[in-house]
């Protein structure tokens, strides 16, 4: 089962940072899931809600500041001085530093509150350009995102994002569709939906693991991938019951 750290190691540094990022690699997870959304001017930046309000300094949309704009909000502001100044990055940024890791990318596309337009060709464009087309996937809780990721990219691995209450016939609906994976929240799955989806092919990546009882019973039901806010921890236990 694949440890994915949930917006970087976010359950100790703040949340969508290289500082989150660089810490989640240290704990040898398999890979990180961040978030993509665009500024006034264009640019794909890693921020998982669609204003600065909860994790900056700053106040109001992403898409109503430049890039530049944004570069001056403290995205490590609620820790109140544990952390030194941290800036919203640029998706490119990211992939800089990824290109020179072993890590696995799981790419939230944010078009489920704001469409972006053009998001997905910009963001699929910029991992071209870095070489990573083998390493990452993407996912959207607006499938129609997803869609239009495999249009532009027929091969890419597409992961449907699902709320805690899932879809019936889940296996069914992603295959279909040509989506590989299943991307819902643990409390409304069960054994039978992850087994469904299995043998339609379909990869099955639960978010947000934090616990170890809902951890252990993902894995038992062989899960593919779970998405944490401690990789940490939850990549010393997988690794324990694979020895």
């Amino acid at each position: 089962m694949k440890i994915y750290a949930h917006r970087g190691y976010s359950g100790r540094y703040p949340e969508n940072t290289m500082l989150a990022f660089q810490e989640a690699a240290k704990t040898g997870c398999d890979g990180i899931e961040l978030d993509v959304q665009l500024t006034k001017d264009g640019q794909v930046v890693v921020i998982h809600d669609e204003t600065i309000d909860r994790t900056t300094n700053g106040t109001g949309r992403v898409v109503d500041y430049s890039f530049q704009e944004l570069e001056k909000f403290n995205a490590a502001a609620r820790y109140e001085g544990k952390y030194d100044f941290c800036p919203i990055p640029s998706f490119e940024e990211y992939l800089k530093w990824a290109a020179g890791e072993k890590l696995v990318t799981n790419i939230e596309i944010k078009t489920g509150v704001y469409y972006y337009e053009a998001l997905e060709e910009k963001t699929i464009q910029l991992v071209r350009q870095y070489g990573l087309e083998d390493r990452v996937f993407f996912s959207s809780f607006n499938h129609m995102s997803l869609v239009k990721v495999k249009e532009l990219a027929p091969n890419a691995l597409c992961g449907a994002l699902l709320e805690h209450s899932g879809i019936g016939n889940a296996g069914y609906y992603c295959s279909r569709f040509g989506f590989g994976a299943y991307h819902p929240g643990y409390k409304g799955l069960t054994e039978k939906e992850v087994k469904g989806c299995h043998e339609r092919g379909v990869k099955v990546n639960v978010w947000t693991v934090n616990d170890m009882n809902t951890l252990e019973q993902l894995y038992d039901w062989g899960c593919d991938g779970i998405f944490t806010n401690y990789p940490s921890i939850c990549k010393a236990w997988v690794d324990s019951k694979e020895k």
